[in-house]
């Protein structure tokens, strides 16, 4: 599959099909501008929306974001700087100069991008537990691809951030600054221990950003004075990446953003209308056990329940305003005809058993009605659980369709680009919510 841009016109003269980059950026760009929003929804999700609409124009621009996570220094502004090449950020050798996220621009020149930024992140251990969670979170969400900074072994702290970036479906780097500090046949068995509590696939780097260097001065005393940095071995791992799959990053970053977003505004929906939802499965059921208890024929039991299992189905739709796609019908229909097997089994031997005792009425002298009073409030009553159940499914459906055309291109992708599945079955292992209490 084609990632990066593609010429207007092959030789022949025939115009090539849209890149990877240009069917999500043509396909988001319709998908937002077709979005509608509630008042309630635009209140609630504002913050969120923000955030997509800026990875939506990074996209549109081709800009790449990459940010420098970890502990209090560890050397996260200076391996910035000598990325870049220049002294841009303030280093404090008392630690702890980064107070806020800082945006620098990384001048590099790259096929398919226009600007790559560098941000400095402030320190992950001067805060509780919670609050790193909550701030590994939110700097993931905006951007593309995080360097996780360490200076040591891992401690529980950096387990912690690691955790949560992946948990949140960021590509991570792991970088080891300082390793100037160990002699060069301690380093390899330090690089062993840190890459044996990694992922496989986690890619790991040993950078020196600031280092020093011992000198003797005029006295004899013994000095240090900084020596040249040694990150080329990161940089050219970086360069790499981004000529590979940069713009891809940007466009699964935007697509997964689209899709999240549009999964939040199901979840609102859902928790809004949950009342008024089971008021409306409440009714359905009502009328389902009525017909089907005081229905004589048994081929009218069963054309009234599907047709009111059919009208559930149109109205809940309606009130959530989540329409079904015809692939999330198909899988609706699919679980319906499972969940219904046994459940249309017994009414079905309920209704011929009523049909049979209401036919033996001129035999018995009226005998028969007696019994067929109880089977009649067995099958309302069965056609109340059905009833229940199958709205229930209805919203579990509506709430699992993976966010209209954004989330069906991200499948698309991934069945077809092995680049693309690497990426999103590392974003799968996140835990699944737990939807329950949002159903009717």
């Amino acid at each position: 599959m084609t990632v990066h841009g593609c010429s207007p016109q092959s030789a022949q003269g025939v115009s090539d099909p849209p890149s990877t980059i240009e069917r999500c950026s043509q396909l988001l760009e319709r998908w937002r501008s077709q979005l509608t929003l509630t008042s309630r929804e635009q209140g609630c999700l504002r913050g969120e929306l923000t955030l997509l609409d800026r990875q939506l124009k990074r996209l549109n621009q081709r800009n790449l974001r990459i940010a420098v996570f970890g502990r209090v220094g560890v050397g996260k502004s200076s391996l910035i700087n000598a990325l870049v090449g220049q002294r841009l950020l303030e280093t404090d050798v008392a630690h702890g100069s980064t107070r806020r996220q800082q945006a620098v621009t990384w001048p590099l020149k790259l096929d398919g991008l226009q600007r790559v930024a560098l941000i400095d992140t402030p320190g992950i251990d001067e805060i509780d537990a919670a609050g790193r969670t909550r701030l590994a979170t939110r700097v993931a969400m905006g951007v593309d691809l995080v360097l996780l900074v360490i200076d040591s072994d891992l401690t529980r702290c950096d387990r912690d951030a690691l955790e949560t970036l992946q948990a949140s479906g960021k590509p991570v780097r792991l970088v080891l600054n300082r390793s100037d500090r160990w002699p060069e046949e301690q380093l390899p068995e330090l690089l062993d221990s840190i890459r044996s509590r990694l992922p496989n696939d986690l890619p790991l780097t040993a950078v020196a950003a600031a280092p020093r260097r011992p000198m003797l001065d005029a006295d004899g005393r013994v000095r240090s004075s900084a020596a040249p940095a040694r990150v080329s071995n990161l940089k050219q791992q970086l360069i790499d990446q981004f000529q590979r799959e940069g713009e891809l990053l940007l466009a699964l970053q935007s697509l997964r953003l689209a899709d999240r977003f549009q999964q939040q505004r199901q979840h609102l929906r859902l928790q809004q209308h949950r009342r008024s939802a089971q008021g409306l499965i409440g009714r359905y059921a009502a009328t389902k056990a009525t017909a089907v208890a005081v229905n004589p024929l048994m081929a009218l039991d069963l054309a009234g329940g599907l047709a009111c299992d059919t009208g559930l189905v149109l109205q809940l739709c309606q009130l959530y305003g989540l329409p079904l796609t015809p692939s999330a019908t198909r899988q609706l229909l699919q679980q319906l005809s499972g969940q219904n097997a046994l459940l249309g089994g017994v009414q079905l031997g309920l209704g011929l058993l009523k049909q049979l005792l209401l036919l033996l009425v001129p035999v018995s002298g009226g005998a028969s009605l007696a019994p067929a009073a109880p089977v009649a409030l067995a099958q309302a009553a069965l056609a109340v659980h059905a009833s229940r159940r199958t709205g229930a499914l209805v919203a579990r459906q509506l709430l699992q369709v993976r966010g209209g055309q954004p989330g069906a291109l991200l499948q698309r992708l991934e069945q077809r680009d092995p680049v693309v599945r690497h990426w999103m079955q590392r974003w799968q292992r996140r835990p699944q919510p737990d939807w329950q209490p949002l159903l009717p």
